[in-house]
């Protein structure tokens, strides 16, 4: 009786679709066998397989971005039940149905849940989020971290560019041009770098540039829904102390 009432439940979707960046949002909704162990990920891949809306309807198929499916790539960041989050960690049977799907709008929507995270990525560039070797010959292993610096640098590391947080903040949108936390978070950690540190000047001239770090209203929406736990508002009040002490630096030195 069991198995047989698991074979006839369904899963209800609402999923916002927009066929491209120029086109008008629209909702669709579809409904498909419900099977145990599900996720957002496979009811998707399940509606490609057979794009019929609950109308008996035949549409083009959903699109979306999705990578390595374990919460690593953050590739497939949306808005689920109001939430932004990773698709491929949204289990069916912990969702209130219908299960309502929406493409991230802090960015711009190229199709349907595929988003242009381009703002994230000239942020990170912005900033020089990278530890400058061109590896044109061998450096060595370089100096070692302490333990207790290399612990809390990698908690920073698990920054996957989800962009979870830059659509959780209130202040990242269309008409701000502020940096947002992952690039504010990533300065901290490559200026805590043995190597990276060399770049620190650089990084915190561009957080105190139009944009940069004075854009934060401390709402602290993004350390709550950061899908890697990151303590982005530790980062942040640490990165404010320091944008504090180079500008004091620089004045001192005129």
């Amino acid at each position: 009786m069991a198995e047989q009432t698991a074979s006839t439940k369904t899963v209800k979707f609402i999923i916002t679709r927009q066929d491209s960046p120029d086109a008008a949002s629209y909702v669709e909704e579809f409904e498909l066998p419900y099977r145990p162990g599900m996720n957002v990920i496979s009811a998707l891949m399940e509606i490609q397989r057979n794009p019929q809306n609950n109308k008996g309807e035949k549409v083009a198929p959903v699109c979306w971005e999705s990578n390595c499916l374990e919460e690593v790539c953050g590739a497939c960041s949306m808005v689920i039940n109001g939430k932004p989050r990773q698709a491929c960690a949204a289990l069916i049977d912990k969702l209130e149905q219908p299960i309502r799907v929406q493409p991230m709008r802090t960015f711009p929507v190229v199709r349907d849940l595929i988003i242009d995270r381009s703002r994230m990525f000239n942020a990170l560039k912005r900033v020089k989020a990278w530890v400058p070797i061109d590896g044109t010959y061998d450096l060595g292993p370089g100096p070692r971290m302490p333990e207790k610096k290399r612990q809390w640098a990698y908690e920073l590391s698990k920054c996957m560019t989800c962009g979870v947080c830059l659509e959780a903040c209130p202040n990242v949108n269309d008409k701000s041009d502020f940096i947002g936390p992952a690039s504010i978070s990533q300065v901290r950690l490559f200026n805590a770098h043995p190597t990276g540190e060399m770049n620190a000047e650089e990084r915190l001239d561009a957080l105190m540039e139009d944009g940069g770090i004075e854009g934060c209203g401390n709402s602290q929406n993004c350390v709550r829904s950061c899908p890697k736990g990151i303590p982005l508002t530790t980062s942040i009040a640490e990165i404010n102390k320091q944008t504090t002490k180079h500008l004091f630096k620089k004045w001192l030195s005129v």
